[in-house]
């Protein structure tokens, strides 16, 4: 080795053992912020980016990773492989090939792919089936000029978010009854829209269909199944429940519980509508372009999904369940107020509260506003009747802020009354 190049290789090698250390430091950095954070003695989010940045108060958030929040909170692991992955430049399409294979192994599927958050996925997933890998059709996504081009779905399974399968091109078309969802699939058909969950409804309808049927129908008549499962963990199980359920498509959110950035989303399923899906995505100039995953985004998410396929759930359950426990117990012997306690459909513990407006006169949208206005500012999941907190997104001490918000809260609009 030339001593110029030798030379130059020493350099190389002292910046990478900065790079590192800098790595080291901003992960205590975060750990050291954190901790600040969380002081009992100090209000809480006092010193936040946001509020130096934008003079904007940040959330104490007793939800779960909801996007209107601004999602999950990425561990110190995820951070780093951001920071890391932005020092390098790499061929897009052979790192989406290669994170598509670590899906497919972890859902169980033949392919994956990464995406721009769940709505991309079904976005993509919807032009998949469309399109195929023709690609005069994809081009010409989002308007169809062909006859395959409808999305199948139950009434009951529709959604908020179902307007995804129509921004990929397809014309939504729904049916109440097995009979007459049975009659309406023809050679118009594209696609079966699905959203998961529906077996957890506390009173559903009768007619009702389950994942697992609608699966039987489209391998019936030969149509593809597309699964919204963006908000189907935990259990962890979720992960390759759909899959083995014969799912041809599985839509997973990469933001929420597995704690990945917030803009990233997973399709895994058939290889061939993966491989559709590719080619509408970016860096391809297609439908997808729009909804690019950056290099970093998608190294991060990797990370987050071998992380969390390697947690200890039952004792993650706990943390969050003796939190949950702790401010359930704080909410006690207030006048008027009924805090308890209980597990949720997806096995974790979460408190419910609800309060007689005779004692402490205000509605459930007045006790929302009050708390999202107040110090901190407390966002929880709110109803006709009261409200429920989870505790699944807390770092260590928040549950002490919110509990002495809450309780001077409505200790305070009792004694108003």
């Amino acid at each position: 080795m030339a001593d110029q190049d030798r030379n130059r290789m020493n350099r190389w090698n002292l910046t990478r053992r900065g790079l590192i250390a800098a790595l080291s430091g901003l992960a205590s950095t975060a750990s050291a912020a954190a901790a600040k954070l969380q002081d009992p003695s100090k209000p809480w989010g006092h010193d936040s980016i946001y509020t130096r940045l934008y003079g904007i108060r940040p959330l104490l958030s007793c939800r779960a990773h909801t996007t209107v929040v601004g999602g999950s909170r990425m561990p110190e692991e995820v951070i780093r492989a951001i920071a890391e992955g932005n020092d390098y430049f790499v061929d897009m399409h052979e790192l989406n090939k290669a994170a598509g294979d670590r899906i497919a192994e972890v859902t169980g599927a033949e392919a994956g792919l990464v995406t721009a958050g769940s709505f991309s996925a079904m976005v993509l997933a919807s032009a998949a089936c469309l399109s195929g890998t023709d690609p005069e059709k994809i081009l010409a996504l989002p308007h169809p000029t062909w006859t395959r081009r409808e999305c199948l779905m139950q009434t009951a399974h529709k959604f908020h978010y179902d307007q995804a399968f129509r921004a990929g091109g397809a014309t939504l078309v729904h049916a109440d009854r097995r009979e007459e969802f049975e009659r309406k699939i023809s050679e118009r058909t594209a696609l079966i829209g699905v959203l998961a969950g529906t077996e957890r409804r506390k009173n559903p309808d009768p007619g009702l269909m389950m994942p697992e049927e609608l699966v039987a129908i489209g391998k019936k008549h030969g149509v593809p199944v597309v699964i919204d499962a963006a908000s189907e963990l935990p259990p962890v199980g979720s992960l390759t429940r759909y899959t083995k359920m014969g799912a041809d498509l599985v839509v997973i959110s990469g933001g929420k519980g597995i704690r990945g950035p917030q803009s990233t989303g997973i399709l895994a399923g058939r290889k061939d509508l993966i491989e559709a899906a590719t080619l509408n995505h970016s860096p391809n100039t297609a439908i997808g372009r729009g909804m690019k995953v950056g290099k970093e985004e998608i190294v991060a998410l990797t990370v987050a999904l071998n992380r969390y396929v390697g947690l200890d759930h039952e004792a993650v359950f706990e943390t969050w369940n003796r939190k949950a426990r702790w401010l359930a117990e704080q909410l006690q012997g207030i006048p008027g107020l009924h805090a308890y306690y209980r597990k949720n459909a997806y096995g974790f513990g979460e408190i419910r509260f609800e309060w007689d407006q005779q004692v402490i006169p205000l509605t459930p949208n007045q006790v929302r506003d009050k708390l999202k206005a107040g110090e901190p500012r407390i966002v929880y999941y709110d109803d006709a009747k009261g409200g429920t907190i989870q505790t699944r997104t807390m770092h260590d001490g928040e549950e002490i802020f919110a509990a002495r918000r809450l309780r001077e809260f409505f200790l305070e609009e009792g004694r108003r009354a």
